[in-house]
Order: C-alpha cells, then sequence, then structure tokens
C-alpha cells in the first residue's frame, strides 16, 4: 500500500486513533483523552449535529434499552449526559417498577426500584452522546473517511491506513488503536495480514427478524409510562416471538417485534398487528390497536450472536484493542450491546490510569477487561437463543440443559420474590457478573421458590388500564389485586 502522506508521531504525551464514531467509539475517545495528547476518531459517516438518522447506523429504527449499568457508564465517562437526556425528552424508568413483562415464568410483579432504564430513540442518544464528549476538547473526529487496514507488524500495531472519499490511502499513526467498527469490523482480517492472531470467533444464530415502528402514544400515555414486554418461552417449543413497547421522547412509542426463524415478523401492516396480538399475551397488540402509526415498519435480520475472542488468542500485537459489537455483536432483543460498549470503554479507561499508554502488557489487560462484561452479555444471550428451532452455531450441550433449568428455576421464584427479582435485574442491567446467581442467598432463594402466588394478569396500574380501549377490554385485563408494588 502506498503512503503518500504518513500523519508523524507526536514527541512526549501520545496519540489514539479509534476506528468507529458511534457510540462506542465515542466513549473510547472519552476514555482516551486524559492519556493522551491527541484523539483522533475515524468515521466513514458524516455526524448529524442533531438528533437525526445516519446512514450508517439502520438498527436505530429498532428498540433500545439502556440498562442501568451500562447507563452510569456512560455518565462516568461523559458527565451530564443523562441531564442532556432527560431534558430532550428521555425517560427514566424504574425497574421493575416502570415495567409490565411476561416473562416465561410468568408477570414479573412491579417491585419498588431497585434498577432503571433510559429509554430513549437511539438517535437521541447518539447525539447526547457526541454533545457531551466532543465539546471537551483533544478530540479530532474524522468524518468521511474510512480506515483499511492496520500498521505496523506482528509485535505491534502503530497507526491505521485511512481513506478519505476516493482519495489515495496514508498513515496515520498511533500509540494506541482501539476498533469501534462493530459488526462490520475487518480487524481480524487486518491482524491477519500483519502475520498476528487468528483471533477466534464463535456465532450463535437463532435467525432473529425485527419488525419496528414509531407510533405516537395514546391520550394520557405520554408520561410516566413503563416498558410493555411480552418475552418468549424457549421452553415452549417452536419459534420464540416478542413485542416490546418503549416510551421515546415527543410522546411517542418505538415497537419492535422480533422472531426467530420460521416465526419472523414483517412489514405488512395487518400481518404486524397479528403478530403482536399472537405472542404469549395480546397486551402490546390490544395496545396498538389504539394508537397511531407515525413511520412505515422497518425490518432487519442483522441479529446473528457473534463473539470474537481477542482475550484468548496468543499471537496478537500490542498497541491494538476491540471494544463494543466489535468483540460482542449481540441479539438486540436483550438490549446489552449499548451497556457491553459503554462497560468496555470504562474498562480501557481503567486500565490505563494504571500506567498510561505506553505502560507493558497494557493492550493485554485490557483485552482480559472489555471481554467480562462482553462474556456475561454473550451467556445470557446465546444461553437462551441455542434452544430455538433452528438456531445455526452450535447446538445446547447437557451444560446449557443443567444452566437453562437453574435459570428457569431463577425466573420463576423472582415473579413472587423481591430478593431473586433484585439479583436477577443486577446481572440483566450488567451492574453484577453471572456468579451473583450463584451466592449462597439466591440458591436458597431458588429452592425454596416464590413466595407470592403467580399472577394471573398483566400488573397494570388504573391509570394505564385507561390506556385501553374499549371498557370492556379494560375490565377483563383489570388489575390483578396481588400485583400492586410491594416490597418483600
Amino acid at each position: 500500500m502506498t503512503e503518500p502522506f504518513s500523519s508523524p508521531r507526536p514527541r512526549g504525551p501520545r496519540r489514539a486513533v479509534i476506528v468507529g464514531g458511534g457510540i462506542a467509539g465515542l466513549l473510547a475517545a472519552a476514555a482516551c483523552r486524559a492519556f493522551v495528547q491527541e484523539v483522533v476518531v475515524i468515521e466513514r459517516d458524516v455526524l448529524p449535529d442533531r438528533p437525526a438518522p445516519r446512514r450508517g447506523l439502520p438498527q436505530a429504527r429498532h428498540a433500545h434499552m439502556l440498562w442501568s449499568g451500562g447507563a452510569d457508564a456512560m455518565e462516568s465517562l461523559a458527565p451530564g449526559l443523562t441531564g442532556t437526556l432527560l431534558d430532550a425528552g428521555a425517560h427514566r424508568i424504574p425497574l421493575p417498577t416502570g415495567m409490565v413483562s411476561l416473562s416465561p415464568g410468568g408477570w414479573y410483579r412491579r417491585w419498588p426500584e431497585s434498577h432503571y432504564i433510559l429509554a430513549c430513540s437511539r438517535d437521541l442518544l447518539d447525539w447526547a452522546v457526541r454533545d457531551r464528549v466532543l465539546p471537551g476538547g483533544g478530540i479530532t473526529v474524522l468524518t468521511g473517511t474510512e480506515a483499511v487496514g492496520l500498521t505496523g507488524g506482528a509485535r505491534r500495531v502503530d497507526g491505521v491506513w485511512i481513506r478519505e472519499d476516493a482519495g489515495p490511502a496514508r498513515r496515520i499513526c498511533a500509540d494506541l488503536v482501539v476498533d469501534a467498527a462493530g459488526r462490520a469490523s475487518r480487524a481480524p482480517r487486518w491482524l491477519t495480514a500483519l502475520g498476528a492472531g487468528p483471533v477466534r470467533e464463535i456465532t450463535v444464530d437463532a435467525g432473529v427478524a425485527y419488525a419496528s415502528r414509531i407510533y405516537r402514544a395514546p391520550k394520557g400515555a405520554d408520561e410516566h409510562c413503563p416498558v410493555f414486554t411480552i418475552q418468549a418461552d424457549p421452553r415452549r417449543g417452536g419459534p420464540g416471538q416478542i413485542a416490546t413497547i418503549i416510551p421515546i421522547e415527543d410522546g411517542r412509542w418505538l415497537v419492535s417485534l422480533s422472531g426467530t426463524r420460521g416465526g419472523e415478523p414483517s412489514a405488512d401492516e395487518a400481518a404486524y398487528l397479528d403478530f403482536a396480538r399472537g405472542v404469549r399475551h395480546p397486551l402490546v397488540g390490544q395496545l396498538l390497536a389504539h394508537a397511531e402509526p407515525l413511520s412505515d415498519i422497518a425490518v432487519t435480520r442483522s441479529t446473528v450472536n457473534r463473539r470474537r475472542l481477542y482475550e484468548r488468542a496468543r499471537n496478537l500485537p500490542d498497541g491494538f484493542v476491540a471494544i463494543g459489537d466489535s468483540v460482542a455483536a449481540l441479539n438486540p432483543v436483550y438490549g446489552h450491546g449499548l451497556s457491553v460498549a459503554a462497560l468496555g470503554a470504562v474498562a480501557l479507561r481503567r486500565e490505563l490510569r494504571r500506567g498510561g499508554v505506553t505502560a507493558p502488557g497494557l493492550t493485554r489487560r485490557i483485552r482480559r477487561t472489555v471481554a467480562r462484561p462482553a462474556g456475561v452479555a454473550w451467556g445470557l444471550a446465546t444461553g437462551q437463543d441455542v434452544f430455538y428451532p433452528g438456531a445455526v452455531g452450535r447446538s445446547p450441550n447437557p451444560v446449557d440443559r443443567l444452566v437453562s433449568r437453574y435459570v428457569n428455576r431463577l425466573v420463576e421464584t423472582s415473579t413472587g420474590s423481591y430478593a431473586m427479582a433484585k439479583a436477577l435485574t443486577d446481572v440483566m442491567t450488567l451492574q453484577s457478573g453471572l456468579g451473583r446467581l450463584v451466592r449462597p442467598r439466591v440458591l436458597m432463594c431458588a429452592a425454596r421458590g416464590p413466595l407470592r402466588p403467580r399472577l394471573a394478569k398483566p400488573p397494570l396500574t388504573d391509570r394505564e388500564l385507561g390506556f385501553l380501549a374499549p371498557t370492556s377490554l379494560a375490565a377483563q385485563l383489570g388489575q390483578d389485586p396481588a400485583s400492586r408494588p410491594a416490597g418483600g
């Protein structure tokens, strides 16, 4: 590859180059800023200066949840982000208080708050991250620019080849290169070209398709609205189908329907509502029947679980790490991608604090620490996806089946035990690792089982019942007296 221009390595303080200017890339830039002279972000798209769609982020049209573990991580990297989001109309939804959810073990009770999620459109979240990170200085974003390879050798990466528009490639030197290019990352091939690697890759593909649409929320549902979700149950056999409503800014609902191979939703108008009514409970479909559609139906099938095991590769050069979807691209239905990216950026910053960008063994340590939250999210996603018919990648083995039975017991117990619900939510929000679920108190709770009877109806408040019409339908779904929020 020719080298018509070489951006020199700075003397003294150092330079980090981030491949990808999405949320993962900007959070990585924020993590690096205090430890280098300059951070350069390479981004193919043109980034809008307001909350707006961009070509390289088609998944923005589908539901995203920012669990509290990820939200807290983002706030630590970009102080003021939560306030910016809330001021722009995002919702802070307490968990499990603000979630109406049918789990494989039954309806969750709406216990007092132990965690939370931030709910908004992806366009708003991306803009808010840019708004909080870029004005801090020290970060240069090269938009309309594509990374096309790594420079250096098998022992150390020392830069990136980039191309702007159709021009010649040029080299930009770096002491640290962070791959945040996401699902489309070509870094494993680039490393092979340097004589490094290989990086083992594993996939689990349940054939999930997503169909999403924006609705205007019914009158009275635009403030303090819960998340509504009807989860799949792999134990039932057949495809897993899910329906979710997430309140977003400007009095709107973002509705995402998903189904595994053989049970996918479509963009057909009538079929969309039929799918929503045909999952394990018709609640979401009944809510949509009285909401105004504001957008077309967007469909995607880019949902394969893909894990690149950088932390296990023995022949990787110093000076290179990956975070976010470049490490673990997950089935979006579990909502962990954003949180994994944020926690990966926090891990990057933590290791840089230990000795700076030139510390011996730095990138090896970063790979290990980034892998921890990615591994938790991977286990949560694939531990369920492998059981759906037609899943490709691997079949469930005896250990998978044993773990699945245990997790099913935990979920069933959580429908009637606040302690168990909190333990599960600790893990789901990525605020604890999977080890949280085998602590003595959790084991005792699982042995004892639910302390309260299973709910017969969705745990709706009187105000939420007002979203449902006609009156006969609201009466049919009327609140189960046992479902009122309570501790215990």
